[in-house]
């Protein structure tokens, strides 16, 4: 295919093809942030050769399948819920631990299409979110300052060196993880457990006790009961692929490019280059360089890309980024992430989405209320209040709805499992209470209760929003 005729059937809403002079490792002449330091580049050279003769972890026909279900979004007809852990762990990958972490999503999903009339596009940090980005390079520990804790793909979280040095075997365990993820992750999705006659077994004991766990058990009685009115009208919902079935996505921040790279492919029919380690890339807001090596890469892929929206990016920044990634205005390629913060979103979002409607770019909007509200109690525990999420989620759609945008998704870190690492919530954890089941590798995350809580009030939200 030409560079003219690949232009224009990405202006007709086909694949995004490369800019003139992308290759797959064309960022390596890029300035690069965010990487660890690997001991030994011959080991990581054969680690990563090997990595690129396994086959891909999701298909190049998914990955479009996603791009055009996200420009419905962007059209405002349906809705991203892009959730799951902060940053996952090899141990994690297990049956048990996959199916908790998609119970939570599914609760939040079909709470969100029950309160609000729309479909919700399910895309999970799950299958690939091994790593972090880290605010410095090193940290003190027991007096000792050692590497920082980058993720199950890099190193191990104990406090000793060896741990801590980086292994470019891990590479190989995070393929192999996420691709045992992936298989378990379709065979709940396809067969039995995300049938929504299954309703009210997603819901979890610990959580059906909680005021949360108790209105969605009122939701789905509702919905229960809208299922059993449809099948006695002689609708065979047993047979409803939309009833039994759902589509879940995969998504991780595309933090280490040389991994990314040895897992990128070119789709033959249309000579498209894709990332096969997700559907969905993210650039964060520390990698975000118009001109760094972690938008090169993204750039020349026909992956959706999101992009992470912190206080520091200008308009004029955000412009230039948008133009760089979707030089097309593809429908569903560009998800912009704000991530803002609780008291400073109503002052800094609305010049960016007006800058971005200049162009007449069909992105789709979404807030991250997490990374911009974290903190350090006074116990020392990195955490959240939920009042503050809120409180970004409100913004953003007071914002959204002022600037005539739609209010397109919702990206956070949760868990299904009964932890306490975010305070507040119907529950009402305390600082005091922290310690109690703080698990997480990296960041705090809600629970399943205060999940479901917020997924009430942002179903809510969408409701308003969609009769103003």
């Amino acid at each position: 295919m030409t560079a003219p005729a690949a232009r224009r059937s990405a202006a007709d809403g086909g694949p995004h093809h490369p800019p003139p002079g992308w290759s797959p490792n064309s960022w390596r002449a890029r300035p690069i942030a965010q990487q660890p330091g690997w001991p030994d580049p011959r080991r990581l050279r054969e680690v990563l050769e090997d990595l690129a003769l396994l086959p891909p972890l999701v298909l190049p026909g998914e990955i479009e399948d996603l791009r055009h279900t996200l420009a419905r979004v962007a059209e405002g007809r349906a809705f991203l819920l892009q959730a799951g852990d902060c940053a996952e762990r090899f141990a994690s990958c297990t049956e048990s631990g996959v199916r908790g972490r998609l119970r939570v999503i599914l609760q939040l999903a079909i709470l969100l299409t029950y309160g609000s009339g729309l479909p919700v596009v399910k895309v999970g940090r799950i299958a690939g979110q091994f790593g972090k980005p880290r605010s410095s390079p090193t940290e003190v520990v027991d007096g000792v300052e050692l590497p920082a804790f980058r993720g199950d793909n890099v190193n191990d979280p104990a406090p000793t060196p060896q741990a801590r040095t980086p292994d470019a075997e891990r590479l190989r365990m995070a393929y192999h993880h996420a691709s045992a993820t992936l298989n378990v992750l379709r065979a709940l999705t396809k067969e039995g457990f995300a049938d929504l006659n299954r309703v009210h077994a997603w819901n979890q004991e610990f959580v059906r006790r909680s005021p949360a766990g108790q209105q969605y058990e009122a939701a789905a009685a509702d919905i229960a009961w809208a299922l059993r009115f449809m099948a006695a009208c002689g609708a065979d919902t047993a047979r409803m692929q939309a009833v039994r079935q759902v589509q879940l996505y995969t998504s991780h921040e595309a933090l280490l490019p040389a991994f990314e790279q040895a897992l990128t492919r070119r789709a033959e029919a249309t000579g498209a280059w894709y990332g096969t380690s997700a559907h969905m890339l993210w650039v964060g807001d520390r990698t975000r360089d118009v001109d760094g090596a972690h938008v090169e890469y993204l750039s020349g892929l026909g992956n959706p890309i999101g992009v992470k929206v912190g206080p520091s990016l200008t308009p004029a920044d955000l412009r230039v980024l948008c133009d760089r990634l979707d030089p097309d205005h593809i429908p569903g390629r560009l998800v912009l992430i704000s991530r803002l913060g609780a008291d400073r979103i109503t002052d800094l979002l609305p010049p960016l989405v007006r800058e971005v409607a200049a162009t007449g770019r069909p992105v789709v909007w979404s807030c991250d209320p997490m990374h911009g509200n974290t903190f350090r109690s006074a116990s020392g525990y990195k955490t959240r209040r939920l009042a503050d999420i809120i409180r970004e989620i409100d913004g953003f759609f007071a914002v959204c709805g002022a600037e005539g945008a739609f209010p397109g998704g919702i990206h956070l870190e949760l868990t299904g499992d009964n932890v306490t690492e975010c305070l507040g919530g119907a529950e009402e954890i305390l600082d005091t209470h922290l310690s109690r089941r703080y698990e997480t590798a990296c960041d705090p995350r809600l629970n399943a209760g205060q999940s479901i809580e917020l997924a009430f009030h942002i179903a809510d939200l969408l409701r308003r929003h969609r009769a103003s």
